[in-house]
């Protein structure tokens, strides 16, 4: 995802240096017309190279180790998946005085999907639930840690703290007791007794691209991937999916009481941390944000028990 927000310590960049960059390193694509694309993102720079091509370039230091691990195994990963993933054309180098490695990928046509205005949420549940399956049954040797992959409680400090914040922020109209009952039946969930599987690791709308007819076409930024936790890849089940289809995504995967509810707790953990960061600087963030809050606490909580010992009930005790 790109950028066109300003924040502290971000590099700038320009069309001219994507041009001197590509004619330095890739001159047989020198001379193709460059173009920023607009985005809500905050870590990387997109810019279209000619009609088949993009530019990605971090846009500050802590996203440069993103590309080179998508450099390293897209590769690996796409001849695997039956979903387009990026494709890998060329691998930038630091140069005319940008100081991080940088890439080319092929184009992939679509466009972000909305929550409240998805064409056909059913299928696209499907389709979610087919990618992060297959991504889950990935097996590929020396896998790195998913950036998100570790215990739900590495999250209670940042969350609990950013739970204070919107106390403090009444016109967001957040129930911070509420989702502070949230995040605690996160935090009781049975962890870590699944094996790590193989995640995206952000499946963000932003992240994701729809064809004319609400398929899922493709998913991009994969600088989270990794193995880890399940639960990390179920954010489009409140982050993107009404009720009806969220509940067909879930079924799908088969995902039982407590990876569900560490799923949720994930979700809005990220989404409580973004929010008071966001609200007046990215309003794509913060509005994805105020709907992932909604999501969760309107979700029928009638089913689910937070007795630790009973997790798993609903659904049976196997887990993923």
């Amino acid at each position: 995802m790109s950028t066109q927000q300003t924040y502290p310590g971000l590099r700038p960049v320009d069309d001219d240096l994507v041009r001197r960059l590509i004619a330095g390193q890739f001159p047989q694509w020198a001379g193709l017309p460059v173009s920023r694309m607009p985005s809500g993102g905050t870590v990387n720079a997109m810019y279209r190279l000619g009609d088949r091509r993009v530019v990605r370039l971090p846009l500050r230091k802590g996203g440069a180790p993103d590309v080179v691990l998508e450099r390293e195994w897209l590769p690996r990963l796409a001849p695997r998946l039956t979903t387009a993933v990026p494709e890998v054309l060329g691998a930038g180098q630091p140069a005319e005085g940008y100081p991080w490695p940088w890439a080319v990928y092929g184009w992939l046509a679509g466009e972000n999907p909305e929550a409240g205005a998805l064409r056909e949420p059913v299928q696209l549940a499907r389709d979610l639930a087919g990618f992060v399956a297959q991504m889950r049954g990935l097996t590929l040797p020396d896998a790195p840690k998913a950036y998100r992959g570790g215990p739900v409680a590495s999250l209670d400090a940042a969350t609990r703290a950013a739970i204070e914040e919107l106390r403090g922020i009444p016109e967001e109209g957040v129930d911070c007791d509420a989702v502070t009952a949230v995040w605690e039946d996160a935090l009781r969930a049975p962890d870590g007794k699944e094996p790590p599987v193989w995640l995206h690791g952000d499946l963000m709308p932003g992240n994701l691209l729809v064809d004319a007819a609400g398929r899922l076409a493709s998913v991009i930024d994969f600088g989270c991937m990794g193995v880890g936790d399940p639960a990390c890849d179920l954010f489009p089940a409140w982050n993107l999916l009404p009720a009806g289809a969220r509940e067909v995504f879930r079924d799908a995967l088969g995902v039982d009481d407590a990876v569900w509810a560490r799923g949720r707790g994930r979700t809005l953990s990220q989404a409580l941390i973004a929010l008071p960061y966001y609200r007046r600087s990215n309003p794509a963030m913060a509005r994805n944000a105020r709907h992932v809050i909604r999501a969760v606490l309107e979700e029928d909580f009638g089913t689910r028990t937070t007795a630790t010992d009973d997790f798993g009930a609903r659904r049976g005790s196997s887990l993923l």
